[in-house]
């Protein structure tokens, strides 16, 4: 690369006047910087991946597909992001590197994504194991906690244990995003802030409420990684931070019962405040009634999801200067 990192090129490697050498040399992307450069073949087509420059931390999976693996690769020199990549930044990673495993029923290509959870803290695992599937000839990410494969067939299927919430960790929003890439973020990924009443959420951190915390390094003996679900204000408020959680086209969120734990760390400062449930029209919570200096895990247990939809989240009426820290939201099946 000339400068920086807006090209990618395909090169066969190969034997040339008796020494190992590049054979040819052909640009097959020129645009937006991307970094962590792979790709994969997949039903007879070529798929050029690659992640945001965001040093440490986590971005969306791009791709390009062509037919031939010189190319030319479409869109031309305008990467797509993945669906179902965008609610987490790629289950909190950067694109690393692909395999398929070709079963007797179906083939299933890997995507392995680098977390940096050393160098930047950015959660558990340094890699990230997920299936992807296909809309057509485009990649779709499934962002799943748990999943199982069958080896010989090929097939796969997401784990009893799976964990639906997206972000629920908060580690995709370790920084905030510059304000130079449009749409400019104003939320923390995969989650919707309602503001009833306070400050309301803009790019001027001076006069909007803080979205995420960083955790200390106690904290983090307590809870994963460097950031958490920030709740407060600097005058009273109430307010509502929720994800609606749905199946996806390949990962279905089965009707049955389930159970959601959270993590908190709070003062004497509210009102009210909830870890609530919603399905087919009934809620379900349960109240944090004390000031927890130290983390604490709450739960709501026997939560009925119906019609593969349910809404979880936190409601919170604070005096000014009241703050809930959240964490390790999780929501699985009960089998």
């Amino acid at each position: 690369m000339e400068r920086g990192r807006n090209k990618i090129y395909v090169s066969e490697i190969g034997v040339k006047d008796g020494m190992v050498n590049l054979l040819d040399c052909t640009e097959v992307y020129k645009g937006e910087s991307r970094e962590g450069n792979c790709m994969f073949k997949y039903k007879g087509k070529y798929y050029m991946c690659a992640s945001n420059i965001y040093g440490w931390d986590a971005s969306y999976a791009y791709y390009l597909v062509a037919d031939d693996i010189r190319g030319p690769y479409t869109p031309t020199n305008d990467m797509q992001i993945m669906n179902g990549c965008t609610d987490d930044y790629a289950h909190v990673t950067q694109t690393g590197f692909f395999f398929n495993i070709k079963g007797s029923k179906q083939e299933t290509v890997v995507y392995c994504g680098d977390r940096w959870a050393d160098f930047a803290g950015n959660g558990l695992g340094y890699n990230q194991w997920l299936p992807l599937s296909f809309e057509g000839d485009k990649p779709y990410f499934n962002s799943l906690s748990s999943w199982n494969i069958n080896a010989a067939t090929g097939e796969w299927r997401t784990a009893a244990d799976n964990n639906y919430v997206k972000n629920g960790s908060f580690e995709a929003d370790r920084k905030t995003i510059p304000t130079n890439f449009k749409p400019v973020q104003k939320e923390l990924l995969g989650w919707t802030t309602k503001i009833i009443e306070g400050n309301a959420i803009s790019l001027d951190t001076l006069a909007s409420p803080l979205l995420n915390h960083n955790n200390n390094e106690t904290d983090r003996k307590m809870v994963i990684g460097e950031k958490s679900l920030c709740i407060n204000d600097k005058v009273n408020f109430k307010r509502k931070v929720f994800q609606t959680i749905t199946s996806s086209p390949f990962v279905e969120l089965k009707d049955g019962k389930y159970k959601l734990t959270a993590k908190v760390k709070n003062n004497k400062g509210f009102n009210k405040l909830t870890l609530y449930a919603a399905s087919n029209g009934k809620i379900v919570s349960n109240t944090i009634a004390n000031e927890n200096t130290e983390w604490q895990t709450i739960t709501i247990k026997n939560i009925t999801v119906k019609n593969g939809k349910i809404e979880i989240g936190f409601y919170a009426e604070g005096n000014a200067n009241a703050f809930c820290y959240v964490d390790d939201v999780v929501l699985v099946r009960k089998n």
